[in-house]
């Protein structure tokens, strides 16, 4: 995507793809810290429905209370660390338990029950509440923030805020995920989401749906980056065919698909009638879990000729193509013959990106 020149920067060097250490720094000094989104409010339609997040190796329960309220606890039990759910969603009847000493909580976290404790000396109930994790909702997306003293997140998400109204997000939701395992550094991901430099050779079908050049990036610098590309097809999408394939969302942004990275572990895919998000989930550092979502309107889900099918082949299709090149980037800069290079003014992203990162990381370039 076109913006500010990439300012003579070349890409990162090895050690930032290939290092434990460096992966480990990252976990600290970003992942610790970020808010990262973990999923949806409408997976929770009901109270006592919950699912399991997985930040950092840290087991994390999202569940909807009696007030309903999203609330997120560690998955740890106040008596003897013992996991309390196993299941990755479900539905909670009125209380959360542990299978092992039967310790009961609210689903607002309060300890209300503790067999065999009460003759306990100094015992007091209210002292062993579950560990809270702090949480937020923006558009229908939740946030998990492990940090003990985060940023709060309207301050962090300010740029952001109000700038996707047009595609009522908040009203959407899920009709399809596919999960991804590919075999490369979580950032190599992020980067070739941020340039369409390699379009036309790797993606033959998006070239012709969207002009390579044709980017006008409204965010260059920070850690929410991206803006629209012009689709080439009047009143059309990104899909097999390159029609809608369900009613516009918003008038406003027809003929345009809006794509956005909000650091470290979320892409946003805005099209005229759908919307697409990818949530990226490190493993290793050279191994990263990707979680794909194409979210509709419900009005348009309940039609019973809605078929969201064009629209999720033609972006596994093109996810595929990406995850290939993004592993080849893998096998090379693992290499001991890669040198860092410079980047075009096609990737000028992807260098603020990286002076994103490095100044997360408290690194010199």
């Amino acid at each position: 995507m076109v913006g500010r020149f990439a300012q003579g920067q070349t890409t990162l060097p090895r050690e930032y793809f290939v290092s434990p250490e460096i992966f480990a720094e990252e976990s600290e000094r970003i992942f610790a810290q970020s808010w990262i989104c973990v999923g949806r409010a409408s997976q929770l339609s009901s109270a006592g429905s919950y699912f399991l997040a997985d930040i950092l190796q840290q087991s994390i329960i999202v569940a909807r209370d009696s007030f309903d309220c999203v609330q997120a606890y560690h998955n740890v039990c106040r008596h003897r660390g013992t996991q309390l759910c196993t299941e990755a969603s479900g539905q909670f009847t009125g209380k959360i338990q542990c299978p092992y000493h039967m310790w009961t909580y609210s689903l607002s976290g309060d300890l209300t029950g503790a067999p065999n404790m009460k003759d306990v000396p100094g015992f007091d109930r209210s002292k062993y509440p579950l560990q809270k994790v702090s949480i937020a909702e923006w558009e229908g997306f939740l946030f998990l923030n492990l940090s003990q003293n985060p940023q709060p997140f309207e301050e962090f998400f300010q740029t952001l805020m109000n700038r996707f109204q047009s595609w009522r997000l908040s009203e959407l939701q899920i009709a399809h995920t596919i999960t991804y395992k590919v075999e490369a550094n979580w950032k190599l991901i992020f980067q070739n989401y941020n340039e369409c430099y390699h379009c036309p050779t790797v993606h033959p079908l998006l070239a012709k749906l969207t002009p390579y050049k044709s980017a006008m990036n409204h965010l260059d610098e920070g850690p929410f980056l991206g803006g629209p590309m012009q689709i080439s097809l009047q009143g059309g999408s990104m899909t097999m065919d390159g029609l809608t394939c369900a009613s516009v969302l918003s008038d406003e942004e027809k003929d345009l698909v809006h794509y956005y990275t909000l650091s470290p572990g979320m892409f946003l895919s805005l099209h005229p009638e759908y919307v697409l998000v990818h949530r990226l989930q490190r493993i290793s550092p050279d191994q990263t879990r990707i979680i794909c979502e194409w979210l509709f309107h419900p009005e348009e889900m309940k039609r019973p000729e809605f078929d969201p099918g064009p629209a999720i082949e033609f972006w596994d299709i093109t996810n595929r193509q990406d995850w290939n090149v993004c592993e080849l980037s893998q096998k090379g800069i693992s290499s001991c013959a890669y040198i860092p290079g410079p980047y075009s003014n096609l990737e000028s992203l992807l260098a603020a990106f990286d002076r994103e990162y490095l100044h997360r990381m408290e690194k010199e370039y």
